[in-house]
């Protein structure tokens, strides 16, 4: 147990671990950092210590970041944004973990990250591909493209954000830790219901045999302990299966994995044609790019999309510029 004197003014807990990585876990968890930059953090630690032949940070400092760095970017020809993730990761260690504010930190450079023209499927395209899907993939599919959500947002759904009498969806901690709402396709209601009434199937089955409830945010589960159990906090998209929660060490139901649908997605792509490389996050540019397209305020889609600057919205004017032909090529002009 820890001795705390009450005048004595602490800006981070201690650390109770003794092993590096599990310091830096905790201090994620503590900063409420989500679980995929937890394991992305943890996986650059422990490739940095392991490179320069399992020394400890401590005794390491600029030279050696840069020197990691430097194979990321020239042996492993790593994208900026790889690098910038693996800066982010080491720069986290030494100043949160290892509470070391060096002068070195702010010399290291950051390369510039790649602003890319994002691929956007016609609407025929977009007909084509999510014809040719059908079943829970195709429904999170139709989501996605008719809602503009994230991946994880369309999967980590649960049966009290969605509102039919509304035609409302509402987003819990989004990119950012942001609420939003968006709109609930008039389309999409009967599938949306079939797929409520499976889950309610399988929530039921989870009752009688007595499984812990779904995971719920922010320490929920202490002030609510009954909470994970109910009707209204069960996801949307449910797994088929039970699984070991990474953080807990508790087996319990969580929702669908994540490469189902983009494994779907792909084989749709394939079979229809399309020669463009499409992803689950295309759907999404493609709902932001067609609702420009039919006259829609770009604040509207801006808040819809959950973006935080309508600087980053801006970049699907670039695609309907084209696509609009607005700007001639001066080669039509020659004919």
């Amino acid at each position: 147990m820890y001795s705390i004197n009450k005048n004595t003014k602490y800006d981070k807990p201690p650390l109770v671990s003794s092993k590096l990585l599990d310091q830096l876990r905790e201090r994620l968890r503590y900063l409420h950092y989500s679980l995929q930059t937890e394991k992305n953090y943890v996986y650059w630690v422990r490739w940095f210590i392991r490179w320069h032949g399992i020394r400890h940070p401590k005794d390491m400092g600029g030279k050696e970041v840069e020197a990691f760095l430097s194979m990321l970017a020239n042996e492993r020809k790593a994208a900026p944004s790889t690098h910038r993730q693996a800066l982010s990761a080491l720069l986290f260690l030494y100043k949160e973990v290892l509470d070391m504010e060096l002068p070195w930190m702010q010399d290291i450079g950051r390369p510039i990250p790649t602003k890319r023209i994002p691929v956007v499927l016609t609407p025929a395209e977009v007909k084509q591909v999510l014809g040719l899907m059908d079943g829970v993939a195709g429904l999170l599919a139709r989501l996605i493209y008719g809602t503009g959500l994230r991946l994880r947002e369309g999967l980590s759904l649960r049966v009290k954000d969605i509102d039919f009498d509304r035609r409302v969806i509402i987003v819990r901690e989004g990119k950012g830790g942001k609420d939003r709402a968006v709109m609930l396709p008039e389309v999409l209601k009967p599938a949306l219901k079939e797929q409520l009434a499976y889950a309610r199937a399988v929530w039921e089955a989870d009752r009688q045999a007595n499984f812990p409830g779904v995971y719920l945010p922010h320490a929920l589960e202490v002030k609510y302990p009954r909470a994970g159990q109910s009707w209204a906090w069960q996801w949307v998209f449910p797994s088929p299966t039970v699984s070991r929660d990474p953080q807990t060490g508790i087996i319990r139901r969580h929702y669908l994995y994540p490469e189902r649908l983009q494994r779907a997605l792909k084989h749709a792509a394939i079979h229809a044609g399309i020669q463009k490389q499409v992803s689950v996050h295309i759907l999404r540019h493609s709902f932001a790019t067609h609702l420009l397209q039919s006259g829609t305020d770009i604040r509207t889609v801006q808040e819809l999309l959950g973006h935080s600057d309508v600087s980053t919205t801006m970049i699907y004017t670039h695609v309907l510029k084209i696509a609009a032909g607005t700007t001639k090529s001066p080669l039509d002009t020659l004919s």
